[in-house]
């Protein structure tokens, strides 16, 4: 079999590693890729939002499943102009990515299929949102309704900061996914990363992770579109796991399947371990980045034949198998992200056999490997535990020579406290 898959950072090189490792996978493309992912599959240009392109592509290459990676083509309904083309796609349609693309539509949800999540109140002003500030105590929990590449989500100590960070919002700073903003209830617990695969009826568990959001080690400084993950979360206990099922994720699933918008694809709960239990902090309508990585290196079963039975309603009786140890990515970026990174950085990538590096936001230039983007590699490792994952992933990071690059050098350190204490 052909396959298409689209996109071009650490995510995408994972799933196109795990794809091109599938017997059933006679051909792998990838658009636009990189230089990482050039390395698995035969790397085509291709924009994702011209579907007509896309759609010839499929027929003149004979494909017949397109992984589709980012988020931002499921919201403008890439995957429907495929099907509607019969051509096999795994991710949701443009109705039913609305639980990415709008946070307001995803907690409309939540207040209707009576869903544990925060409160809650949606603004379209900045008049309104300043006004709204009033039901809530500090710390107040700022998002903007859509796609903001991971970065639109402030938390404000103060009201000050608040109405600062409002006027930023609806003053542009995340261009149209300002143009409404949700105020939530800050909620207290431990994070955590739930996915679940869905082929509109059936679901099922796909693994956990913890994510590690803010710049800086210590969790300090801005949020960040993740800076290191580890896989699996032992803080989600198969109990807890059993209740995401029950309380968020199958009556998601149900209630967009009721609404006409059945979901087809990774749904990524991100979730808040609160004092009553498992609270749904936002949703994800693709596989999560750096968590994708962490998965994809535990993952034992044929990725394509998962990919395929979500895609075509075959997902009964499928059990995805992972392998029992620790995986762990650390995300090397470039001086100044997450505001503007430094570009063009060389990069030399030393004796990391012990580990695999994605590439993330990477190219070529004169042969030679650059920095192209503010996140610039996720470097993995596996271990029996968080603690031996962590150190030999970090040891692969230091025989990295990135001189215009860093890291946090804390990855895992809730889950090594644990295992050490």
């Amino acid at each position: 079999m052909n396959i298409l898959l689209l996109g071009s950072g650490g995510r995408e090189h994972a799933l196109a590693w795990k794809l091109a490792q599938s017997p059933a996978c006679t051909r792998l493309y990838a658009a636009p890729g990189n230089p990482g992912i050039a390395e698995e599959a035969e790397c085509v240009a291709l924009e994702a939002t011209n579907h007509a392109a896309v759609i010839a592509f499929c027929s003149a290459h004979d494909i017949g499943l397109v992984v589709i990676g980012p988020e931002a083509p499921l919201v403008d309904g890439l995957s429907d102009s495929l099907r509607a083309a019969g051509v096999p796609v795994f991710g949701p349609s443009q109705a039913a990515a609305q639980l990415e693309g709008s946070k307001g539509f995803t907690k409309d949800l939540c207040a209707r299929a009576g869903i544990p999540t925060a409160g809650y109140v949606r603004t379209a002003s900045l008049e309104e949102a300043r006004a709204a500030l009033a039901c809530f105590a500090a710390p107040y929990v700022l998002k903007a309704d859509g796609l903001a590449a991971g970065k639109g989500v402030v938390i404000a100590a103060t009201l000050a900061e608040a109405e600062a960070a409002l006027a930023d919002m609806f003053g542009g700073q995340f261009g149209s996914a300002g143009a409404e903003v949700v105020i939530e209830e800050f909620m207290e617990g431990e994070e955590a990363s739930f996915f679940a695969l869905t082929d509109g009826s059936t679901v099922i568990p796909f693994g956990s992770a913890q994510d590690h959001k803010r710049v800086g080690d210590g969790d300090t400084g801005p949020n960040t579109g993740g800076m290191g993950a580890y896989s699996p979360a032992p803080v989600l206990t198969p109990e807890l796991q059993a209740r995401v099922m029950a309380e968020i994720v199958e009556p998601t699933v149900r209630t967009m399947r009721e609404d006409g918008s059945p979901y087809q694809g990774v749904l990524f709960a991100g979730l808040m371990l609160t004092a009553k239990g498992p609270k749904l902090i936002e949703y994800n309508a693709r596989f999560g980045d750096p968590e994708c990585q962490v998965l994809m290196m535990r993952l034992e079963s044929d990725l394509v034949a998962i990919m395929l039975a979500c895609a075509q309603g075959e997902l009964a009786g499928v059990t995805p198998v992972f392998r029992d140890q620790t995986a762990l990515t650390i995300v090397m970026a470039a001086k100044g992200y997450p505001g503007t990174p430094e570009k063009g950085g060389t990069i030399m990538i030393g004796d990391t056999e012990a580990a695999k590096v994605f590439h993330a936001g990477t190219a070529l230039k004169d042969g030679v490997l650059v920095a192209n983007g503010g996140r610039v590699l996720n470097v993995t490792a596996t271990g029996a535990s968080a603690t031996e994952a962590q150190r030999a992933a970090y040891k692969a990071v230091d025989a990295i020579t990135f001189p215009t690059g860093f890291c946090r050098r804390d990855i895992g350190w809730r889950e090594v406290a644990r295992e050490n204490a």
